[in-house]
């Protein structure tokens, strides 16, 4: 799963190769994927139910009196903390892919969304957004991609202020 995760996020969903995902998972056969997922959407799918279920446990549904702040932070609150781990941006930017299982638009989700607080969380947006969600899904991958970029340049300043102490210290990196 892991290797996947990996290339899925550098490589993109639709361009990763399997052979290379078999490789990387040091797996000698390459028929590997198929056995173990049914096909690529099948490891996108194991991929995205080990990140949904390690989320869930910090997720709650809003009230249903609970207005649009709250339900969205309901949602990106658990979602912004995976910025915090490689496993975690990975799973972002393959998530940032396949926005359309959110179903949030369509009103067909995901059958990986199925049970799930995220997709009470989702139906619940969906219907406060009503005729409007195409334009809030806009906004939100503008702000989602702006949260990332923030992170990912003070993870970097983070290493080059290491780099700076060790190089100080005289030690090697």
């Amino acid at each position: 799963i892991r290797a996947g995760e990996r290339r899925f996020a550098r490589d993109g969903v639709k361009g990763a190769r399997i052979a290379d995902i078999v490789r990387d998972a040091h797996q000698a056969n390459d028929s590997a994927v198929g056995y173990h997922f049914g096909s690529r959407e099948g490891l996108l799918v194991a991929i995205a139910e080990r990140h949904i279920a390690d989320m869930e446990e910090r997720r709650h549904v809003p009230d249903v009196t609970a207005d649009l702040r709250e339900v969205v932070a309901a949602i990106v609150e658990p979602t912004a903390a995976l910025l915090a781990t490689e496993q975690g941006r990975d799973f972002l930017r393959i998530m940032e892919q396949v926005s359309d299982w959110s179903g949030l638009g369509s009103g067909r989700p995901n059958e990986v969304l199925t049970g799930t607080i995220l997709g009470r969380q989702l139906r619940q947006l969906q219907d406060l957004l009503g005729d409007e969600a195409h334009e809030f899904l806009a906004v939100v991958d503008g702000v989602v991609h702006l949260v990332a970029h923030v992170h990912l340049v003070a993870v970097a300043a983070d290493a080059a202020a290491q780099r700076r102490v060790h190089a100080l210290q005289g030690v090697e990196v």
